[in-house]
Order: C-alpha cells, then structure tokens, then sequence
C-alpha cells in the first residue's frame, strides 16, 4: 500500500470545515442529478478527511503509550499501514458476523470511528497477516462507545482514570483460548499496568462471561439484555487487572 500523506497542520480542520458549510448547497440552476453527484462526492471528501485525521491522531496518541511488550507478533498500531490493515480486519470480520449494522464502516472496507483518535491500537501480525486487534479507549471528551446506551459517571466517581476496551477481534475465532486471544489479553493487562488506568470496562456478550469470570478482579456493572441490533443479550464489566487471578497468570502471561 502506498503511504499515506498525513497533513499535520491546521489546513486539514480548516478543510473540514469548508466542506460541511457546503456540503448541503444546492445549486438551484443545476439539474438534480448533479447535485445529488455533487453530494456523494462532498461527502466521500469528507469522509477522507475524517479518516486521514484519525490516522493522524492515532499515531501521535500511541507513540505516547508504554507498551513493554517482548512478542514479537504483537504490536502497537504506530504507522498509517498498520491502522489500515487493522480497520480492514474489522471490517471483515464485522461483515462475516453480520455486526454491520451496529458497528458501521464509515468508508467501505475501513472499521473506524472518533475513538480511534485517543485509543491504545494493538494487534497480532502473523507472517505479515494481521489475525487480531484490540483498542483501550482512554476517557475523554468523547466519552466512551458504551456511554451510547448506559452512563459510566458513578464509575467516573470512584476512579480518577477509566478506560473501555473495545474491537476485540480474532480472525479465525475457535472454541477456548485461541493464541490471537491470549496474545491480546496480554496486551490488555500490559496497557493497564503501564499506563495509570484505574479500571477498565468491557462489554461481552453472556456466553462469554463464565470464560471472563476466571480472570479475576471483575464485577457486572449492567446487563443491557439485548445490545443495540447484535441480537445477543449484552453485559458490562468493570474488570480491574491488577487483580487477576492465578489463571490469568498462568494461560496469559506465561506466570507459574
């Protein structure tokens, strides 16, 4: 893939800007059909503009990170290559689990959104193939995905520094604990404990949960029964991992 050039300066927001004032003009003396092509296209341009300032802001946001990581298939997305190849995995994976429709691409074939701009961005590479990803969402203006459907302000209460952990995905998802999974429960637990979060949240689907409760340090904070149009019943946990359990220990960090 040829690089992509990432504007660095206050051009790209002044951009942006021009092209939502007219993004909505009509020009009454033009045929319908060529605004409505005008249209597309405005709204393509910005689209372009979002994704290249999200690239943008990742990277930075992630040079910033500690990531102590020894694994060589396990990375930290620093580069406009890596983000790509991880929004088109989610993609992917999104599309062949029928997750679409509540977690959209915003350019087709490209999974990302306004999170990725202050979000930790890990993932597996296997022979040069990425197999899995993950994102620790640090809380900001933006708040966090899950706020969409429940508050975290009681959780905002109790601890100075949350975070949501969002995007987790495997290729090639099996029964048990695949090498991609363990590989990114690791990676969790290192942004954790190298990063001065006080707690993180994450959103799992139920038959999930018996796996999760092994890990240790977590509790439900709110069970949505159904999630948005997933068509599975959803649960929230806040899971702290500077609690986890002997089994957490042993499968995911190698610890005896």
């Amino acid at each position: 893939m040829t690089n992509i050039n990432i504007n660095k300066n206050n051009s790209i927001m002044a951009l942006q800007e021009l092209v939502e004032q007219n993004i909505s003009t009509k020009l009454s003396y033009m045929p319908e059909s060529f605004n409505a092509q005008q249209q597309q296209a405005l709204e393509l341009f910005k689209q372009r503009l979002f994704l290249e300032k999200t690239i943008d802001e990742a990277i930075s946001f992630n040079k910033n990170i500690n990531f102590p990581n020894e694994n060589k298939n396990l990375h930290l997305a620093t580069t406009a290559e890596d983000l790509i190849d991880v929004f088109k995995l989610r993609s992917d994976v999104y599309g062949s689990i029928n997750y679409q429709e509540e977690f959209p691409d915003e350019i087709e074939g490209l999974n990302f959104d306004k999170y990725d701009s202050n979000s930790a961005i890990v993932f597996i590479k296997n022979n040069k193939i990425i197999t899995g990803t993950t994102r620790l969402i640090f809380d900001s203006t933006n708040k966090l995905p899950s706020e969409n459907k429940f508050s975290f302000n009681s959780i905002r209460e109790k601890y100075s520094v949350i975070g949501e952990l969002s995007r987790l995905i495997v290729r090639n998802e099996n029964k048990g604990l695949s090498l991609e999974f363990k590989y990114i429960m690791k990676a969790i637990y290192l942004l954790f404990m190298n990063n001065n979060i006080d707690i993180t949240l994450l959103s799992i689907i139920n038959e999930h949960y018996k796996l999760y409760t092994k890990f240790g340090g977590s509790e439900i904070i709110n069970d949505y029964g159904d999630y948005g149009k997933l068509g599975h019943s959803v649960i929230t946990l806040a899971w702290n991992p500077s609690q986890v359990s002997p089994f957490f220990k042993k499968a995911f960090l190698g610890q005896k």
